[in-house]
């Protein structure tokens, strides 16, 4: 992944914990490195193919001073959410920002943090069989849309299906959705959990009625066992009511256990 890099931009702001920070403020030194593809826009000369890092360096600053911050962690965190907010061609971001007046009673060059962000794509679906099922799918879109760092990409058409695992139960309408997002999984995990809450969903039943599911079933390539949002989903490749919407946006998918794409998983399952 090619570079570009803004090395120690002087800021003057007024973060800090303390109350003298707040009032007099303080010089603090920033460094971006932004991973993108630069080779269009370095065979072509046409900046609009790369990342204006002037416009760029002015409008961080911009952000950097427009409010008091007691962490420089929650800074540089601003930082990264911003570029990857509004520069879509940067996959991902460096930030290190370093405090050299740092007032903790001893001498050092500086204190400094820290962090790397990334975008990511990840697979969500979406299940309903209570009320408008088709309004409840556009209220989840719209609350994911909502959320600081998710971006719907593709949609997939939306197909009833048969309810799986307790039949007793009214027909589903399932779907499919893209995202980009620089949340990690589980901070993704804990969005959607909070969209199902606030559309109403109530889990009382396992495989039961619901007004809306979410599912993360594929995130990157990878692989996870955590119990808070297991990766790839462990029962995908089981279910048509998952791969035949995965497969009208995502058919060239690999699923990372299985060794197999989407279309693979969906043709060995139905068989012809």
């Amino acid at each position: 992944m090619d570079k570009i890099y803004l090395k120690d931009i002087e800021i003057f702001a007024n973060h800090g914990v303390f109350q003298e920070e707040k009032t007099l403020g303080q010089k603090f030194i920033l460094s971006l490195e932004l991973s993108l593809d630069i080779k269009e826009a370095a065979t072509t000369c046409d900046l609009t193919k790369s990342v204006h890092y002037g416009e760029l360096c002015h409008k961080v600053i911009d952000i950097f001073q427009e409010e008091s911050l007691d962490l420089i962690e929650s800074v540089v965190n601003k930082v990264a959410n911003f570029i990857l907010d509004n520069y879509s061609m940067v996959n991902g971001v460096k930030v290190l920002l370093k405090k050299p007046w740092a007032p903790i009673g001893r001498h050092l060059d500086y204190a400094a943090v820290e962090i790397t962000r990334e975008r990511h794509f990840a697979y969500i679906t979406m299940g309903s069989n209570m009320g408008n099922r088709e309004e409840n799918f556009k209220n989840a879109m719209k609350k994911i849309e909502e959320v600081n760092g998710i971006k719907i990409s593709k949609v997939s058409s939306f197909i009833v299906t048969e309810p799986w695992g307790n039949e007793n139960q009214e027909e589903f309408l399932n779907g499919a959705i893209k995202v980009e997002t620089y949340l990690t999984p589980r901070e993704l995990m804990a969005e959607l959990l909070r969209i199902e809450h606030e559309l109403g969903r109530v889990r009382e039943i396992k495989w039961g009625p619901r007004v809306i599911d979410l599912d993360i079933v594929l995130y990157d390539d990878i692989v996870s066992n955590d119990e808070f949002v297991i990766l790839p989903h462990p029962l995908m490749h089981l279910r048509d009511f998952v791969l035949k919407p995965l497969n009208e946006i995502a058919p060239y998918a690999l699923h990372p256990l299985k060794n197999k794409r989407i279309f693979e998983l969906l043709d060995n399952k139905n068989p012809q």
